[in-house]
């Protein structure tokens, strides 16, 4: 097994890609180990409704990455606390065998004194509480088994990030199941900080002091650069896979009740119908025709009503609070 030094690299949209150009793009037998830690940042599975795992105001407000991983699985909120590792192997006969790919990293827990365990299919267990959610992939006749380590994650912010403001949503999506957390720095019989942790935890692994390194050349680095600009920074991959929904939002405003329905598919208005005892002296079906094929952000919302006068409509109604509203 081989170590990829990933440079330190925070950007998640970027260490996706470097994992997914391990996966497609490097033909090797010998097994390859990634690590890496991302800024503030929620990681969904391939198969989430983005829209229904994050709180969208809490993310934007306080620059959180939103991005779509390959593997399947439950939103994880990554920060600079959280420590990701990835083991990238050569065939699939270890799908799905998650006990292979956690022990190496229970056994260096043992180690530091921490009484780790597997529970269930693919998460790790700290005296009854969650330390590590688990996924795998597929794809050119390899794999990737990948996980997180909360080692001094805010919790705090995570629980905030991923706990979607108050609405009914009807959806084919997968929801994350929420478990209670906690951080591995708590446990520790030595404090150290999470660089401190990953050399130890890599040490652990290797058994050696001597290291061996996968080194990414620049035509790998070209690639990688590609495929995050193809994929991980993309809105249509974060965004726009999102399964079908229906929302329905109602607020009782200044000028009266107002609710919304709205059916979205690929991140995309498909139709949208407003309601309510307000008195407009315009069809709000204008309004809503506008609206039809945006994406489903609050940033194209209000671009498309960035000219529009909503006293026609709604009477004195703030832009503001329509869009509160609506997104």
């Amino acid at each position: 097994m081989r170590f990829v030094d990933n440079k330190e690299i925070t950007d998640p949209r970027l260490n996706l890609a470097i994992e997914e150009h391990l996966l497609r793009n490097v033909q090797t037998e010998e097994p390859l180990l990634l690590f890496y830690i991302n800024a503030p940042s929620v990681i969904m599975g391939r198969n989430q409704n983005s829209i229904e795992e994050i709180d969208p105001d809490f993310v934007r407000e306080n620059n959180i990455y939103v991005v779509r991983r390959l593997s399947g699985g439950g939103a994880v909120y990554h920060d600079l606390g959280n420590l990701n590792f990835s083991f990238i192997t050569q065939g699939k006969r270890d799908l799905h065998n998650f006990e292979k790919f956690t022990r190496p990293v229970v056994d260096v827990l043992h180690q530091l004194g921490v009484d780790a365990a597997l529970q269930g299919k693919s998460d790790l267990f700290v005296a009854g509480k969650k330390i590590s959610g688990n996924a795998q992939y597929a794809a050119m006749g390899r794999m990737f088994s990948h996980g997180t380590i909360l080692f001094d994650t805010n919790l705090e912010t995570m629980l905030r990030a991923i706990n979607p403001r108050q609405m009914i949503i009807e959806s084919k999506a997968v929801q994350s199941i929420r478990s209670f957390v906690t951080n591995i720095r708590e446990h520790l019989s030595e404090d150290m900080n999470i660089v401190t942790f990953r050399q130890k935890l890599l040490l652990g692994i290797f058994g050696s002091q001597n290291i061996p390194l996968f080194t990414l050349t620049e035509a790998d680095w070209e690639q990688i650069h590609e495929i995050a600009a193809q994929r991980y920074k993309t809105w249509e991959w974060n965004y726009g896979r999102s399964p079908a929904f229906n929302i329905q939002k109602s607020e009782q405003l200044p000028v009266g009740k107002v609710d919304a329905r709205i059916e979205v598919e690929k991140g995309r208005i498909q139709e949208i119908k407003i309601y309510g005892d307000f008195d407009g002296r315009r069809d709000v079906a204008e309004l809503e025709m506008r609206l039809i094929g945006l994406r489903y952000d609050r940033d194209a919302i209000q671009n498309a009503l960035a000219d529009t006068d909503l006293e026609p409509y709604f009477g004195a109604l703030e832009k503001e609070a329509l869009l509160n509203l609506l997104v």
